[in-house]
């Protein structure tokens, strides 16, 4: 894995960072680290940050709530750490946002394993493209490396897998891509979801960038074959 992905790990158990940071550092990632939830805000508002190893447990400010804030506008992909091992508990991780889940006390190479894996899936079509796309004069904007959605100059909220099923389109401008083809492109062979779920996605990605859901201009059903992107005027930012 590239040492270009720069890791953030957020825990307040010196020991756990530690070790955390030695193993992914070993790795070849760049690691920062922060020991509260608000220290981890910040953070990432000033920082590239390609995946973040958060701590549900925080001073300051709880994993939770550093977790709900980061996706109201960003999709970046999040790895839960939990000392709680009920099943509530890890969905209720899910459903603000994570992208995995890794229970107390862990296997560090576990967790690298699955920090390599998240990282693929994740920004594996995304090293081609400029850094900020615009379309339509700047009615769409998408910052891959941040992995940010501007509608209009307004930051507007994509899962995870909205976001790289959205890149996945815009990276082949132009080009008709079936359900199966999406779910390959996006999120690998290792997906586990159906192909019906891309028309889900596209569905509500469609109604956070189109004007008109019904009428969309940018993300096209080809009728029988799938879907494409059309950007009828795109400036790119460097």
């Amino acid at each position: 894995m590239n040492s270009k992905f720069k890791i953030l790990v957020v825990d307040d158990e010196p020991k756990i960072v530690d070790v955390v940071k030695a193993y992914l550092e070993k790795d070849n990632f760049d690691v920062i680290t922060a020991m509260d939830g608000l220290e981890a805000l910040n953070l990432v508002n000033k920082e590239t940050i390609h995946l973040i190893v958060l701590d549900l447990m925080l001073p300051k400010l709880s994993g939770e709530e550093v977790c709900h804030k980061i996706r109201a506008y960003s999709t970046v992909p999040i790895i839960m750490l939990t000392a709680k091992a009920d099943e509530d508990e890890r969905i209720e991780g899910i459903s603000i946002g994570a992208d995995d889940y890794l229970t107390k006390p862990f296997s560090v190479c576990e967790l690298v394993v699955r920090v390599r894996a998240l990282l693929r899936r994740t920004y594996r079509d995304s090293s081609p493209m400029a850094d900020i796309l615009t379309f339509n004069n700047g009615d769409l904007e998408v910052d891959i490396k941040k992995m940010i959605v501007k509608k209009q100059g307004e930051v507007i909220s994509l899962t995870t897998n909205e976001f790289k099923l959205l890149t996945a389109l815009i990276a082949n401008p132009g080009q008709v891509f079936s359900r199966e083809q999406l779910v390959e492109k996006a999120f690998g062979m290792d997906y586990e979801g159906f192909d019906r779920t891309v028309d889900t996605y596209i569905k509500t990605i469609r109604q956070k960038i189109e004007d008109t859901p019904k009428e969309p201009k940018y993300i096209i059903t080809i009728y029988g074959m799938g879907y494409k992107f059309i950007p009828s005027f795109i400036e790119v930012k460097q």
